[in-house]
Parts: C-alpha cells; sequence; structure tokens
C-alpha cells in the first residue's frame, strides 16, 4: 500500500531506487578526465559524500563554476520523446561557457527536476533513466566527471504546454573547469586579416526555443505537441546540441603533454543567447574597433528554416534568435585553417572558413544571409 505521501505525488522509495540508479551513473564517470581523482567515501552508499582532486594540471591553474540549463528545449525533448539524447544540450551549454574562455571543463554537477520517478521499470521511470543513460554516454564523450546530482520530484511545479505529461523536466547544472593564465583566450589579439571558421549546428541548441515552440503553434495548431503532423518537426526542433569542446581544447593543448596549443584561438563564439549580433559583433568585434564579413556560413538547417517562415521571421532577427546552422565560431590565423579544419574532421565537427575580421571606418558585421539567398544583413557598431 502506498504511503500518504506517496499518495500526495512524492514516492520516496521509488526515488531512492532512481537516486541509486543515477549515483552508477556518476560513479562510472570517475576515470572519465585525466585531470580529475574522485574520492568515494560514500561507503557504497548513493548520498555519501564524494570529493575530489585535480591532478596532472599545469601549475597555477584557477578554478571555475559556470551554471547553465536546458532552458525550454525540455518541452521539445518531450514531446518529441527523445530524452536519452538531452544530455548534449545540458553539457554544451555548461562546458561551453568554460571552453569559450580558454579553459577546459572538468565535472558536472546537475539538478533534475521531475514531475514523478514512476515505478520502476514502468514507461515513466524508463524514460527518466534513458536520460541519465544518455548523460553518461555524453560526459564518456568529453572526459568530463559526472560527479553528483539532485533528483527532485515536483509534480504539478513542473509546467509546459504538454500540461497532461509524465515526462516532463527541467535540467539544469554547474560545471567545474580550470583556467591558466597563459591560456585564456579572451580577444585581445584580434586584428585585421584573421580567419572565421564556423563549425556546424544542427539544430537549435538551448536557444531562441520560445520562438520555435511558437512556431509550431502557428503551423500546427495549440495542441502541437499532439499533432501526427508534427512528429518528424518535432523531431528535427528537439536535435542535441553538438558538441566542440573536445575539438577546441585539443587544438588549445589542454591533452598535449606539456600543454602547447596546436594553434592560436583568438576568440571563440558560442552562439547561443543573442546569436551573432550579441555574441560576435557585440561582445568581441566592436568593443574591439573591428569589423567582420561572413560570406560564407553553413546553411541553416532545414527545421529552422521552416521554423523562420511559419513564424514570420526576419533575416535580421533569424541570426539573432537562432545560430543560423553553426554553434560556434573560432578566430585564428590563416596559416592554421588546414589544421583546424584537419582536427576538426576527427572530431566528427564540420568546419569551414566563413568569413574573416576587417577594420572599417563604422565597425560592423556583414552577413550574406542563407536563410534568404542574395540577401545582406549588416549590424552596425
Amino acid at each position: 500500500m502506498l504511503s500518504q505521501y506517496a499518495q500526495d505525488g512524492v514516492n520516496v522509495k521509488e526515488e531512492a531506487k532512481f537516486s541509486s540508479f543515477a549515483g552508477s551513473i556518476c560513479k562510472a564517470s570517475y576515470g572519465n578526465s585525466p585531470f580529475v581523482e574522485v574520492h568515494d567515501l560514500s561507503g557504497g552508499h548513493f548520498r555519501g559524500p564524494r570529493p575530489f582532486t585535480l591532478k596532472n594540471l599545469p601549475e597555477g591553474c584557477y578554478i571555475e563554476a559556470s551554471t547553465d540549463g536546458m532552458g525550454t528545449k525540455g518541452v521539445l525533448v518531450d514531446a518529441a520523446k527523445t530524452h536519452h539524447l538531452a544530455a548534449y544540450d545540458i553539457i554544451a551549454m555548461t562546458a561551453s561557457d568554460i571552453t569559450r574562455f580558454g579553459g577546459i571543463p572538468l565535472v558536472f554537477i546537475n539538478v533534475l527536476d521531475l514531475v514523478g520517478v514512476g515505478q520502476e521499470g514502468d514507461a515513466i521511470s524508463e524514460t527518466y533513466k534513458n536520460l541519465l543513460k544518455g548523460l553518461g554516454d555524453v560526459v564518456k564523450q568529453a572526459k568530463i566527471v559526472a560527479l553528483k546530482g539532485e533528483t527532485a520530484q515536483m509534480g504539478i511545479f513542473i509546467n509546459s504546454e504538454i500540461a497532461d505529461s509524465k515526462t516532463k523536466f527541467n535540467w539544469s547544472g554547474t560545471m567545474i573547469g580550470a583556467y591558466h593564465p597563459d591560456k585564456m583566450i579572451t580577444g585581445k589579439t584580434l586584428q585585421e586579416g584573421q580567419v572565421i571558421i564556423a563549425l556546424k549546428e544542427n539544430g537549435f541548441r538551448c536557444n531562441g526555443i520560445s520562438s520555435v515552440r511558437q512556431a509550431l503553434k502557428e503551423k500546427f495548431g495549440n495542441e502541437w505537441y499532439k499533432n501526427p503532423e508534427a512528429a518528424e518537426s518535432l523531431k528535427q526542433a528537439a536535435a542535441p546540441s553538438v558538441l566542440y569542446d573536445m575539438l577546441i581544447n585539443t587544438l588549445h593543448g589542454w591533452f598535449n603533454p606539456h600543454f602547447k596549443a596546436e594553434i592560436t584561438i583568438h576568440s571563440v563564439i558560442h552562439l547561443s543567447g543573442g546569436g551573432i549580433k550579441e555574441k560576435l559583433a557585440k561582445d568581441v568585434i566592436f568593443p574591439r574597433g573591428l569589423s567582420a564579413e561572413l560570406t560564407e556560413l553553413w546553411e541553416p538547417p532545414q527545421i529552422m528554416k521552416e521554423c523562420a517562415a511559419w513564424h514570420n521571421i526576419s533575416d535580421e532577427e533569424f541570426y539573432e534568435v537562432w545560430n543560423g546552422g553553426q554553434g560556434m565560431l573560432l578566430i585564428i590565423d590563416e596559416k592554421d585553417v588546414d589544421l583546424c579544419l584537419k582536427r576538426a574532421a576527427e572530431f566528427s565537427v564540420q568546419a569551414k572558413i566563413c568569413g574573416k575580421i576587417t577594420k572599417e571606418t563604422n565597425p560592423q558585421v556583414l552577413i550574406s544571409s542563407q536563410f534568404t539567398k542574395g540577401k545582406s544583413i549588416i549590424y552596425d557598431g
């Protein structure tokens, strides 16, 4: 017989089983990073202490923490039932904020808010377990330790358009990483003539999702998440973020025995909130009195173009709300292009030259739109 608390929506017994499973996923990641040593003092209990120390890093490193979440992309994931891929998004959002400044992400701690964990073996429990299995797969690929986390059964306090869904979730976390003062990527060395490399993205990452959901609503109706005609669009809209951290940190020398960079990266632009206008123009280029020409950006994903058309988004706003088909931009020297592209292919990241840094009387970023061919966009400083 269920306890009164379980009838009220919080099954402590099932939550303990689920948390124990989550703990096993974390424990399996403890050997992922050559720079992290976990000291498991838990005595085999999933709630016990598991402190860590850092090792094999260059002398003089600083420790950093970056907190982020998936935002409302969890609604798309829930609608498309791609929970097993959601970890790509949470790791991309937290790791990239360290990588883009020249640091290396090392340890991930997360908070997973659920409607309820269900009963062991049922569809709800298995869906959420697949989400955590996905986390185990992603952190292994990214050489990150998933140290620990918190699972909370939140019931009606987890909300979305899919009001009756039993597998809604909200996922956030903190990435702990390391910086070294000699390895910071700050943009201070930017200058005219440098090359901009676009790293291809196949979806929306975790930004501009409110506009995606509105576009789906306008195309498929108020209950877009239930419309069978929307199934393929939902799958594409929920596509997981591409991870670039291993590529960039390899180029930047973190995995070199002497930490010597393979190439000089002058700036890393993560095209998250605000897109090219905010992240490249306002944050990086304009403060240094420089300009940029982006004439060969990647073709936007089909679902991105469709959402823009359904929601009547202009080209100018297109490259502000969404990434336009590139999740990151790297600014490097022309002599390093061949090695950069070669390394990208080795990490299964599609990369190409998309533009260059210029010097204009009035700073600007010129974009040859790949949404409306033949149209140019100018963001002024």
